[in-house]
């Protein structure tokens, strides 16, 4: 497939044309050489577009680099310094950007937070948390009280471990509610529909008392480990379905 017929596979699949408010660029941010004519041959997932990412996915020899965070965020943005290298790299090595942001977070299917909430057993799952006017995460129930710790450990089958865990609501979790990433405000809504844990990427020191006071509990996973989830759904799909090789390019930030 070429980039054009790609960017239409996936801007239809993700309907991204549903996320007008979204801060991303998404679709493609740059563009390679013969968008209309060039196969695509080999794709490179990662979550950020940065230096490592960029010069790892031309290692592996893949014309395009699809990323969660891409490189342009809704305002005008000199080409200079970083930003340069970074698009100059890209446009050398011929290698195209596609970016998907809350498209990619709230997809039914392969999306972040439903993938996540699948994961740990989540069940009778409804859409939940608002951003801008659009909701973008889940919540749902489980057939079976679990601890906090259990539901740690079905989030990180690899060892790894959440950046934080506030333990302060109910030693049985019936009900949880998902937003993976930068979702540390959206707190406050789990706590308004009354749920027993809150999962997210990150936290804010402004909000411990709230949560603390509120008895619910919170684990944030991490913002990078808890955005993979649904990349790699997409590239799975993508190698299935277009027939096309991928490489999945780890780049963590422990944060």
């Amino acid at each position: 497939m070429t980039l054009n017929e790609l960017n239409t596979y996936i801007s239809s699949y993700l309907k991204i044309q549903d996320f007008p408010n979204d801060t991303s660029l998404n679709g493609i941010q740059v563009q390679n050489s013969e968008p209309d004519t060039k196969q695509i041959t080999k794709i490179a997932f990662a979550v950020d577009a940065c230096g490592d990412t960029i010069r790892r996915a031309h290692l592996a020899q893949a014309d395009m680099l699809f990323v969660h965070h891409g490189l342009f965020w809704g305002y005008e943005q000199g080409i200079t310094g970083i930003h340069y290298e970074r698009i100059r790299q890209l446009i050398l090595n011929d290698t195209a950007l596609y970016a998907c942001h809350l498209p990619l977070d709230a997809h039914r299917e392969i999306g972040h937070n439903y993938a996540l909430a699948r994961q740990i057993g989540l069940e009778n799952l409804e859409p939940f948390g608002v951003w801008k006017n659009t909701v973008i995460g889940v919540k749902g129930g489980f057939t079976k009280p679990k601890s906090i710790d259990q539901i740690i450990n079905a989030m990180f089958t690899n060892g790894a471990a959440p950046v934080t865990v506030l333990p302060f609501g109910k030693k049985e979790i019936k009900t949880a509610g998902i937003i993976c990433g930068g979702g540390a405000r959206e707190v406050e809504q789990a706590i308004q529909q009354k749920l027993d844990v809150y999962i997210t990427g990150e936290t804010k020191h402004e909000s411990y008392h709230t949560i603390l006071e509120n008895k619910i509990s919170l684990i944030a996973g991490g913002h990078y480990q808890t955005e993979k989830l649904g990349l790699k759904l997409m590239m799975e799909k993508i190698q299935t379905e277009k027939d096309i090789p991928c490489v999945f390019i780890e780049s963590p930030t422990a944060l």
